[in-house]
């Protein structure tokens, strides 16, 4: 099998991304492309098993948000993270 290893670099944005997480119902994490904000995004949410992980080029994420009031409803006492939005 052919799996692609992928080496996270420690950023001193991701101490500001936890404590906003922690105080905030809501934060974007904003940047241009390729700068590396999905790798940040699924490492900090990577240790949390209270945490919902939607990548929208991903087909199948992306319909689960076909009803969105329902699908927020059914995760309120999740962290949703929404990745490619």
């Amino acid at each position: 099998m052919n799996y692609k290893l992928q080496r996270y670099l420690r950023r001193n944005l991701e101490v500001k991304l936890r404590e906003s997480l922690q105080s905030f119902p809501v934060t974007a994490l904003l940047g241009p492309r390729q700068c590396g904000k999905s790798t940040l995004a699924r490492h900090v949410v990577a240790d949390r098993a209270d945490t919902v992980y939607l990548d929208l080029e991903k087909p199948s994420d992306l319909s689960k948000l076909e009803d969105p009031e329902f699908f927020f409803h059914t995760q309120k006492d999740k962290l949703v993270c929404i990745d490619e939005v």
